[in-house]
């Protein structure tokens, strides 16, 4: 992946005065300007939005909807391809053409896919606008695809799968989604199976962008320059291309379908994308930050249910684009014994971007907090959370404990994962089952208060205002949020939603995501069971899933 200097910006909560520090009790209201976001769309139906804030720097980005989630069994792994060939030659310019102009402009510039989006971005001074654009558009619709840099790619994918073979911070995120939506969406693989390198060559590539880079799913988004100058320059780049017909937005077709994704599930227990390259790791690489999974010893545990039955794979754009996310929950055990840790994850299917419930959700995540076991932080580094007063802070053999939200279009994962030493493994499952359980009791029984519930807030409200600070994370947040919603959705407007969640709403949240009722959740689609994933020596490790259902979690009411 092609990346330069994305700044992620932690939130802070520390205040000056006591008085300040006092007030910390209270969810404290945000009070923001009225937005500045405008929107057009082109006659091609490309939609350009701005975001009018001042600043020496201006952000551009096209943010495509396409990524591992819409792949066939054809395309599966060349959305990872794409990100790796982005700025190399075009049919305009030669490879060091390229380099030469981006060196150039002195700013940022990068390329980055997800299962949901595949986002080409750049900051830079004012008067370089218009050729950091120019760079975007030609990479995105004017690529040389040269044989020579697809086999370089495919030499560095290889390296970089092999790489992360040793990193279960890297490996496990990826499992729990392959085994939390097996064989559809979001549980297709984020980097190229091992085994697809080799197929995939310049037709495959040409294929996949003719099939998915369309006008109607191309967002041009930018932040402090003029509308006008960014419609006309988008106009000028993009204005060529063709409108599909007929045309629907992802979120139009997710809404107006009740398809679930079918993509043939992979028959054997160890699914082909998951094995590892012939040759050995190499000893240290850069790798993207996209989680996968590469590992010779997956070995699915005997009490997992069967994958769903196979039925027709979905082919055509139509079908992929409309394809909703099934979950399908599962139980996953790799025995490691040589580790020096046994790596838990325990997930519960979450809630789409569009349910009103969400913001609930992500105040429930930050109340949870966590992180590792040493931490020299103090108040606004996540120490009072639960997961540091509860769990770390009491039990000296976990290294790590850690909350984590995923949220897509259509479904998400919320749960917990862990780093135990050995010797700890019979009790980390009723440690981890206990913290989710007393989410769902009343304050009087170790449920959330109205304490924690504030300083959640306040934390998350500042986590949002301070991540917008970074000119890059303020137009991935527009041009991301113009393809879910139609909209930007503003910040005081989330901060006011945030404001209105209260302790019987967190309550009534975490019964509804933990303790699902049938057909609750996401259109029904998903199975309401739990997803476990657990990596290391597993001696003593138990039944998690049984040991979930003893507190009546993942038991479908």
């Amino acid at each position: 992946m092609s990346r330069l200097g994305l700044p992620r910006v932690a939130p802070s909560a520390t205040r000056a005065l006591r008085s300040s520090i006092a007030r910390r009790a209270y969810s404290t209201p945000v009070d923001l300007a009225p937005s500045s976001t405008r929107i057009t769309t082109l006659p091609n139906k490309v939609r350009v939005a701005t975001e009018d804030s001042p600043g020496h720097f201006n952000a551009v980005g096209v943010y495509v909807d396409a990524g591992s989630r819409y792949e066939s069994p054809l395309f599966s792994g060349v959305s990872h391809l794409v990100d790796r060939l982005a700025f190399k030659s075009t049919t305009n310019r030669t490879d060091a053409d390229m380099t030469t102009a981006i060196s150039a402009l002195g700013g940022n510039i990068m390329c980055s896919s997800s299962r949901e989006t595949i986002m080409y971005q750049s900051s830079i001074f004012s008067q370089d606008l218009p050729a950091a654009l120019s760079l975007l558009s030609d990479t995105i619709l004017n690529p040389s695809l040269a044989p020579e840099e697809i086999d370089t790619q495919r030499e560095a994918a290889e390296y970089e799968i092999s790489e992360i073979w040793g990193k279960p911070e890297m490996i496990l995120p990826e499992l729990l989604h392959h085994v939390a939506f097996q064989g559809n969406t979001l549980g297709n693989p984020l980097l190229c199976p091992i085994e697809r390198l080799g197929d995939i060559d310049e037709h495959v590539v040409r294929d996949y962008m003719r099939t998915w880079y369309r006008p109607e799913r191309i967002v041009v988004a930018g932040a402090g320059m003029p509308h006008e100058e960014l419609v006309e320059l988008t106009e000028k780049l993009f204005g060529q291309m063709r409108a599909s017909e007929p045309t629907f937005s992802p979120s139009e077709l997710l809404a107006a379908s009740k398809q679930a994704c079918s993509t043939s599930p992979c028959a054997s227990n160890i699914p082909p994308h998951l094995l590892p390259p012939s040759s050995p790791p190499p000893k240290s690489s850069l790798y993207k930050s996209l989680t996968t999974a590469a590992s010779s010893l997956l070995h699915p545990s005997a009490g997992s249910p069967p994958p769903p039955a196979p039925s027709r794979s979905l082919e055509t754009f139509e079908e992929l684009a409309a394809a909703r996310a099934r979950y399908t929950g599962g139980e996953l055990y790799l025995d490691k014994p040589e580790m020096d840790f046994t790596h838990v994850y325990i997930g519960f299917e979450g809630l789409g971007i569009h349910d009103d419930d969400v913001y609930a959700l992500a105040t429930l995540q930050m109340l949870l907090g966590g992180g590792g076991s040493f931490s020299a932080g103090g108040p606004g580094k996540g120490m009072y959370s639960r997961l540091y007063t509860h769990v770390l802070n009491l039990h000296h053999s976990i290294d790590f404990c850690a909350s984590f939200h995923h949220c897509y279009a259509d479904s998400g994962l919320f749960g917990l994962s862990a780093a135990v030493h050995p010797s700890y493994n019979r009790r980390i499952s009723d440690i981890l089952a206990r913290e989710l359980h007393l989410l769902t009791q009343p304050p009087h029984l170790g449920g959330v208060n109205p304490v924690e519930l504030s300083r959640a807030k306040n934390q998350l409200k500042s986590s949002l205002v301070m991540a917008l600070e970074s000119r890059l994370v303020e137009v991935e947040d527009l041009g991301r949020q113009v393809q879910v919603h139609g909209r930007k959705v503003p910040v005081d407007e989330m901060a006011r939603r945030i404001d209105e969640i209260n302790v019987d709403g967190i309550r009534r949240v975490a019964q509804r995501v933990l303790r699902p009722r049938k057909g609750d959740l996401n259109a029904g689609e998903g199975s309401g069971e739990p997803t476990v994933v657990v990596q290391g020596k597993l001696d003593g490790i138990g039944n998690v899933r049984q040991r979930l259902r003893s507190y009546g979690l993942g038991v479908v009411q």
